[in-house]
């Protein structure tokens, strides 16, 4: 759904399950064709697969994103992100109790050595990645919900971020765990009761400065029906 547009740039809330721009498996049905269809004209600095596409969501984390509109307005919102200046808080349901109120996660992403589709916390090396979070909510049944602001944006950093200290996201199939642990730990006889089919993560509020009029911008999106769900599910069996 578009939250703010003008001549300049799009401001979208992703749905989950779209992919943002054409790859091997995924020729249609992504944004990009969305945003083609609704708008013709969008940057062109990402080529013919990217066009107007300044950063990206992960396929099943839902949430802001901003596209550009020509290539001025991509190039002074990249350096934006590029300088970790843009706003980006994403709300994440994780498994566990976390410990503490708030803190921060500082350690170097990269390629697994062996799981090529797959990011790993390294030693050495890698690219650096800041992710801060803050406790919003605990849950009796072992999880927490997070405030969680990147000041990088590295790929599937928060998901690898928060799996490395132990707390992954919740329904996250690749850094987490799989089905079969809902249909153990949450049983019910018409299937398990809490049965996340993604990663519950969601890009809730994105601020930058508009590339016209240089004023600070900010938008929010609701949360998605899936994450309000569990997050009614979990209350109800405090």
């Amino acid at each position: 759904s578009i939250i703010h547009e003008d001549s300049s740039l799009i401001v979208l809330s992703k749905p989950a399950g779209v992919v943002v721009h054409p790859a091997p498996g995924h020729s249609t049905g992504t944004l990009v064709h969305g945003l083609l269809q609704h708008c013709k004209n969008l940057s062109g600095i990402g080529g013919v697969l990217r066009p107007g596409i300044v950063h990206r969501l992960d396929k099943d984390t839902s949430g802001l994103m901003v596209a550009a509109k020509n290539d001025r307005t991509h190039a002074f919102l990249a350096q934006q992100f590029k300088s970790g200046s843009v706003k980006k808080e994403y709300l994440a349901l994780v498994h566990g109790r976390i410990n503490g109120e708030e803190g921060k996660i500082a350690l170097p992403i990269a390629r697994h050595p062996s799981k090529r589709k797959e990011m790993t916390v390294v030693l050495s090396g890698g690219r650096k990645a800041l992710t801060l979070w803050q406790k919003l909510a605990e849950f009796e049944m072992g999880f927490s919900l997070l405030s969680i602001s990147i000041k990088t944006g590295r790929t599937h950093q928060i998901r690898v971020h928060l799996s490395h200290i132990g707390h992954p996201v919740a329904g996250d199939p690749v850094y987490g765990y799989g089905p079969n642990w809902w249909k153990k730990h949450f049983p019910q006889k018409n299937g398990p009761l809490l049965n996340l089919k993604r990663q519950m993560l969601h890009s809730k509020r994105l601020g930058f400065v508009h590339p016209v009029n240089e004023s600070y911008m900010e938008f929010e999106a609701p949360l998605p029906d899936d994450m309000k769900h569990a997050l009614e599910v979990l209350e109800r069996l405090d």
